[in-house]
């Protein structure tokens, strides 16, 4: 007994300078991080939101860490794409991705593709997040989300809603119908460009979109804003109610983008994007394109971003089940 102790006490002892010198590796090569030009993943078009942040903060980066960080856009299968390539990349910090929160919901829309983004890849940052806008053609007898409410539960099936099919805007259309108690027919368009051109011609009652797209239609009078989607008014329309103080109780929605690693890089390097990432969303210049969009720099730290994707991914999960919702 006494034999088989010393041999464990010595073996544990034996171990402990192993630990230590890999933790220093680490550290050091947070340090040096990054030794060559470092490639962003981009799972989106180019002009795409996703792409325009991811940009901006990539010029930021490669100022600050005197490397060069360069935009690939990897585009296909639903975004797909771009996530095998991070999935599969060494995890050592110089394959990174710049996702949205489409991350969170593809894997209900695909389920045939077997991604869980919680085990796949390591959280950086969330940099920035921004409402949705609920919008009516002007000649809708309903000036805010309470007449709205009213309207639909009185001509259940009546009113129609444009979603841009398997979008963002799809699944916060059928969670709003869900939350709200309501039936409206989800008109699905092939993107959010054509939503808004049969909305503003009145061929389409009611539409999701984002502020920066939406606001110069709303200050024209040829889009009626009813309601913002987050829990708080955005600073762009302070005068806009929440869905949630109108008549939807706990309704809150965003859109978000974050930067994610491959699962298994090491927490120094993560730390230091973290870091950096913070310090470059909330520079004036970016700040402020994002405000235009009714955003907000955010800046959050690895945790919070890996918490988000884990209640995002069953909560979307539950809207696509309960709404029978299918993507072509």
């Amino acid at each position: 007994m006494m034999r088989h102790s010393v041999k464990l006490l010595a073996a544990t002892l034996m171990g402990v300078p192993l630990i230590a010198t890999a933790q220093s590796a680490a550290v050091q090569s947070a340090t040096d991080y990054p030794m060559k030009p470092v490639r962003v993943i981009v799972p989106t078009a180019t002009g795409a939101a996703t792409d325009l942040q991811a940009r901006l903060l990539a010029q930021k980066l490669s100022a600050s860490l005197k490397r060069s960080f360069v935009i690939e856009n990897r585009t296909g299968a639903g975004y797909t794409a771009g996530y095998d390539i991070v999935s599969k990349a060494a995890p050592d910090g110089y394959t990174l991705m710049a996702s949205s929160v489409a991350i969170t919901f593809v894997p209900a829309l695909r389920p045939d593709l077997p991604l869980d983004p919680s085990r796949e890849f390591a959280a950086v940052s969330l940099v920035a997040k921004a409402p949705f806008l609920l919008l009516a053609h002007p000649a809708l007898p309903a000036k805010s989300v309470r007449e709205l409410l009213a309207l639909a539960k009185a001509q259940p099936g009546v009113l129609n809603m444009g979603v841009a099919n398997g979008a963002t805007t799809h699944l916060v259309s059928a969670m709003f119908a869900s939350m709200a108690g309501v039936k409206v027919t989800l008109i699905a368009y092939k993107g959010s460009a054509p939503v808004m051109i049969d909305t503003i011609s009145g061929q389409v009652h009611l539409l999701f979109a984002n502020v920066l797209a939406a606001l110069p239609y709303v200050r024209a009078n040829r889009l009626r804003a009813l309601g913002i989607s987050t829990v708080e008014r955005s600073a762009v329309l302070p005068d806009l109610p929440t869905i949630a103080a109108s008549g939807v109780p706990g309704f809150d929605v965003s859109t978000w983008h974050g930067w994610l690693a491959p699962a298994g890089t090491p927490s120094a390097l993560i730390n230091k994007l973290s870091t950096e990432l913070a310090v470059a969303v909330k520079a004036p210049d970016v700040a402020g394109k994002l405000a235009e969009d009714g955003g907000e720099a955010v800046g959050g730290s690895a945790d919070q971003l890996q918490k988000l994707i884990a209640i995002e991914v069953p909560r979307w999960r539950k809207v696509v089940k309960e709404s029978g919702m299918r993507v072509e």
